[in-house]
């Protein structure tokens, strides 16, 4: 990227991440999996569905598939770290506790001190349905006086806030919901909340955990996966695989970051979203023309050709329906005659589909690849599914791990789409890195080495 004056919308950098996905405990694990074409889905025995709690007469179903994106550790907790009693981690809905960890794993990761930072801090978050609830109305009940606290430690309502609360940021806090697209569209609102300075760092994404952790699904109607593997664009697609985990980024004007000497991993040029509204099918299915819009729209905020876009992280959820439709959009959207410039692929091959998390994680995909230089495999991906047009797009499917060298003169530009049952649509267009600046001549006096821990015994052992 050139560090020419832009008269535009400020640039946002990206200048933190964390994330507990399957198969990756932080950010540099999602990496090397991403990179080595590692599948994360886990598939499970009679005995682990039957402990988890999964019927004999279910295990028995022929469409009944026993596998899942599951994420190691979903049901830990440090709450002494947060200062929560043991009674009130036992009430808080796994998805809270997973998610106020990764929030501030990545301020830490941002090099950000919450609790001495001067400016506004903001919050913009999603989860799923919480399904621990359940097991918690079972075992105790929800009478008297626990009613109020039991709601604050398992509604949605409460994410973005009790993380404000913890980490004692000040800037908006907003608990988002779009079904699939949460997180990506938690992203794009916490870019307006930056360039309109209601904050000066932002905290984006989303978290996603079933309980029980491990389970398995019933395979119907091309939505879900029959042998518990995503093939997005694949010929053999017919669904894909449901996961659990949990991504935040942390997002900061692209001039405030170069100013504070912040380590910039991307700059986010451009988003947007919008609604299907009753131009599809059905309520749940995709829809062509809204795809198309939000996509262009978030071109045009970037102020960017697509023909300067090296690389798509799609929705890719290997459905019948899904596939076609996205990559016609994402053809119209590009409005080109150029082919087979830009490469597509799919975290779902290797995750999941991770629901109010999918698109954060989507984003840290292609955040990571524009920081490594290099576009890692699409899984599962053979023979083209016949009823996409590949020939006459901008697109080829990634199959294998290519380092990435665009055109001279050109920056390397990704964008990233997440859709929502319902149809709120999300697009995100991305660019690598500034040029880093020439390292300042060494001080040769000594330096202090600051280490910062909780607790004594924690930085005694650190």
């Amino acid at each position: 990227m050139s560090n020419e004056t832009y008269e535009g919308p400020e640039r946002i950098a990206v200048v933190g991440m964390a994330c507990r996905l399957p198969g990756a405990e932080n950010v540099q694990e999602f990496w090397r999996n991403l990179r080595e074409g590692v599948e994360s889905i886990s598939f499970f025995s009679d005995e682990e569905l039957l402990a988890a709690g999964v019927t004999p007469e279910l295990l028995r179903r022929p469409d009944f598939v026993k596998a899942f994106g599951a994420t190691e550790g979903a049901d830990l907790f440090d709450a002494d770290f947060f200062e929560f009693t043991p009674r009130d981690a036992e009430l808080m809905d796994p998805q809270h506790r997973l998610f106020l960890e990764q929030a501030w794993a990545a301020l830490e990761h941002a090099g950000c001190d919450p609790f001495g930072y001067t400016g506004p801090i903001g919050v913009f978050a999603g989860t799923n349905m919480n399904t621990y609830l359940l097991n918690v109305v079972a075992r105790q009940g929800m009478r008297g006086a626990d009613l109020l606290v039991n709601r604050i430690r398992s509604d949605k309502d409460f994410l973005a806030t009790l993380v404000s609360y913890k980490l004692n940021l000040r800037g908006p806090s907003l608990s988002v919901q779009t079904a699939c697209s949460t997180s990506l569209v938690a992203v794009h609102l916490a870019c307006q909340s930056l360039q309109d300075f209601q904050c000066d760092v932002a905290l984006a994404g989303g978290v996603s955990v079933s309980v029980p952790l491990t389970g398995g699904y019933m395979a119907r109607d091309g939505v879900f996966s029959p042998d518990g593997r995503c093939r997005a664009f694949d010929a053999r697609g017919e669904g894909t695989v449901g996961g659990s985990g949990v991504g935040v980024v942390v997002l900061k004007r692209l001039s405030d970051a170069l100013a504070d000497g912040d380590h910039v991993h991307a700059v986010i040029l451009g988003s947007a979203i919008n609604n299907d509204g009753a131009q599809k099918v059905g309520y749940t299915a995709p829809s062509v023309e809204g795809q198309i819009e939000v996509v262009a729209l978030a071109h045009a905020v970037a102020d960017v050709p697509p023909e300067t876009i090296g690389y798509v992280e799609a929705h890719g959820t290997a459905t019948p329906l899904g596939d076609p439709i996205e990559v016609t959009a994402l053809t119209r959207a590009f409005d080109t005659s150029a082919r087979h410039f830009c490469a597509l692929g799919s975290v779902k091959s290797n995750i999941g589909h991770l629901d109010a998390a999918a698109g954060v994680a989507s984003l840290i995909k292609a955040v990571l690849t524009l920081e490594h230089a290099e576009i890692p495999p699409s899984l599962h991906f053979e023979q083209p599914n016949p009823r996409i047009d590949f020939a006459h797009s901008p697109f080829f499917v990634n199959d294998r791990l290519r380092p990435w060298a665009p055109p001279a003169g050109v920056p390397r530009r990704a964008g990233v789409s997440s859709f929502g049952v319902g149809g709120t649509n999300a697009h995100v267009v991305l660019e690598e890195a500034p040029s880093a600046p020439r390292p300042q001549a060494v001080d040769a006096r000594p330096q202090a080495l600051v280490l910062s821990a909780r607790t004594p015994a924690a930085l005694d052992r650190l």
